[in-house]
């Protein structure tokens, strides 16, 4: 016997680091040392920082991963990938520097492999870091034939005393809601759940229930339900640090991931602190209102799950709400004033 009989191929997955190497290069910052292959990634510091702080974040893509392998569609879900973990790492006022992934399966298969890989360099290139390395594990028998699993790490950096950590953060403070580009990465298994099973005008009616990935329903403007769902977690890295080396005063940013809302915003926050919240100020996407109606999913579920059409905020002074919503338009991303911070003790109020 030998390690191929065993279901791993040693020279398909040199193989597979050659075809993905251009894509790793693509990404390249000057501060990288080295090149892909070596035992660990090398990263000088930029210069220029008196006291630099490094931000790490780490995250996966969750079961978003299922619907591409299930539709054999990977171009995207790298750029999600990549997103979850530089949004994170961005809200501390950080430059993302460098990303690495991991990428498990349970037999190697290059085509579809490369995809995802090339979903990575695509974000690492749009984010502004350089894909600095990463791992491919060929594990027979742990994965169903065709899937694979992902998780991503990133650094970053920031001037010490230019670190958000939630003391800059004052009562009076607008929050400017940044416009996400439909689901991102987080709901999935209700997502799945709801195609898999709704709905009550089926039930009702005795015919099969779900619905199909091809799907176009009527208000998603003629795209299909796989189209609108794998559509890639917006990447806010260009914009926020563009508006960071602006006048404007950002006080504390969060990302919007799992738990929606009113779990990601109260975690900028300093003692004594509230968020009120002015409804119907942001226009929610059509695919919440089509999840919403699909599955009978309740206005607090929908909030405690989804993003919701805001995929990141940040908070400024009242005086310069304006300013920074016309300097996020400038960049092409959707900004509105979704509230404002009050005294309190950590909660949401206003959904």
């Amino acid at each position: 016997m030998d390690y191929r009989q065993a279901g791993v191929d040693v020279e398909a997955g040199r193989a597979f680091v050659n075809k993905i190497r251009t894509m790793v290069d693509s990404t390249r910052r000057p501060e990288v040392l080295g090149a892909l292959g070596g035992f660990g990634g090398c990263f000088e510091l930029p210069s220029g920082y008196r006291q630099p702080v490094l931000v790490s974040g780490t995250d996966g893509v969750g079961t978003k991963l299922k619907l591409a392998h299930t539709l054999d569609r990977h171009d995207t879900v790298g750029i999600d990938l990549v997103a979850m973990c530089v949004n994170d790492v961005l809200t501390m006022g950080a430059e993302p520097l460098f990303f690495l992934d991991y990428l498990a399966t349970g037999k190697l298969a290059p085509e579809q492999l490369a995809q995802v890989v090339a979903g990575v360099a695509s974000g690492c290139q749009t984010s502004g870091c350089a894909l600095l390395g990463g791992e491919t594990a060929e594990m027979p028998g742990f994965y169903a034939p065709g899937e694979y699993d992902l998780a991503g790490f990133c650094v970053g950096i920031v001037e010490k005393d230019r670190m958000l950590d939630g003391s800059q953060v004052a009562v009076g403070d607008r929050l400017i809601g940044l416009a996400s580009s439909g689901v991102h990465s987080n709901g999935f298994s209700l997502v799945r759940k709801i195609v898999a099973e709704g709905a009550r005008d089926a039930r009702e009616a005795g015919r099969p229930t779900g619905y199909s990935w091809d799907e176009k329903p009527r208000m998603l403007g003629g795209q299909s339900l796989a189209e609108v769902l794998l559509t890639p977690t917006q990447l806010y890295v260009k914009p926020v640090l563009a508006a960071l080396k602006t006048d404007l005063t950002i006080h504390g940013m969060a990302h919007i991931t799992g738990g929606g809302l009113p779990e990601n915003l109260p975690r900028c926050l300093g003692k004594g602190q509230s968020i009120q919240l002015v409804p119907d100020s942001w226009p929610v996407l059509p695919v919440f209102d089509w999840i919403r109606a699909a599955g009978e999913v309740s206005r607090a579920d929908m909030f405690n799950t989804f993003n919701m059409g805001i995929g990141f905020v940040v908070m400024v002074p009242p005086e310069q709400a304006d300013a920074a919503c016309e300097q996020f338009a400038s960049e092409g991303i959707g900004a509105y004033v979704i509230g404002e911070v009050v005294t309190g003790d950590g909660e949401l109020l206003g959904l």
